[in-house]
C-alpha cells in the first residue's frame, strides 16, 4: 500500500512541472509560439485610474510644506520668467502662477494685498501690477506655459518648464 501511494506522489509530483493555467507562469503553447507572446502575458498593465474628485496632487508633501513650496515655485516664476521644476510641480504652480497675473491685471488694492499675502517679495509684487495690465491685457486666461523636457538624471522624474507666455 505505501509502494502504491509513493508511486502516485512521484507521478502527482512529476504532473506539477507540466505547465498548466492556474501556476501563474507562461504556458507551454505561449512559450513555444515565442517570447513576445509570453512576455505580454506576464508583463503588468500600464492602465492608470481616473483621478475623479480629487481636488489636487499632494505633491508628495504635508500641507504646510506643499503651500510654502507652491508659493515658492510661484514667486520664482514670476521673477524669472520661467523655472525648471518636475512636470507634476509645474503643473500645480501653474494655477497659483495664473491667479498672480489676474489679480495684478485687477490692480485694485484688495488684489494686491492677496498677492502679497501669497508670494514672498513685495516688491516683485509691485512690479508684477506694473507689468501686467500692459503685457496681458488682450489675453483672458492661460498665462503660463508647461514644456516638458528630458527625465531627470538620477532617479528618471518627468522634468518641464514652466514659463511665462
Amino acid at each position: 500500500m505505501r509502494v502504491l501511494f509513493l508511486f502516485i506522489a512521484l507521478i502527482a509530483g512529476a504532473n506539477a512541472f507540466v505547465s498548466s493555467s492556474f501556476t501563474g507562469g507562461a504556458s507551454l503553447a505561449s512559450l513555444q509560439q515565442g517570447p513576445a507572446v509570453a512576455s505580454r502575458s506576464t508583463s503588468r498593465s500600464s492602465l492608470e485610474m481616473m483621478r475623479h474628485r480629487k481636488g489636487f496632487k499632494k505633491l508628495g508633501k504635508p500641507a504646510d510644506q506643499r503651500k510654502a513650496l507652491l508659493r515658492a515655485l510661484t514667486t520664482e516664476v514670476i521673477r524669472h520668467g520661467r523655472i525648471k521644476t518636475t512636470l507634476v510641480r509645474a503643473k500645480a504652480v501653474r494655477k497659483h502662477v495664473d491667479h498672480m497675473v489676474q489679480l495684478g491685471k485687477r490692480g485694485d488694492l484688495h488684489a494686491r494685498r492677496q498677492a502679497i499675502a501669497w508670494m514672498y517679495d513685495k516688491n516683485l509684487v509691485h512690479a508684477l501690477f506694473e507689468a501686467a495690465p500692459d503685457r496681458y491685457a488682450d489675453r483672458e486666461g492661460g498665462y503660463t506655459r508647461v514644456l516638458r523636457t528630458v527625465a531627470r538624471q538620477g532617479d528618471n522624474a518627468k522634468m518641464a518648464i514652466i514659463e511665462l507666455v
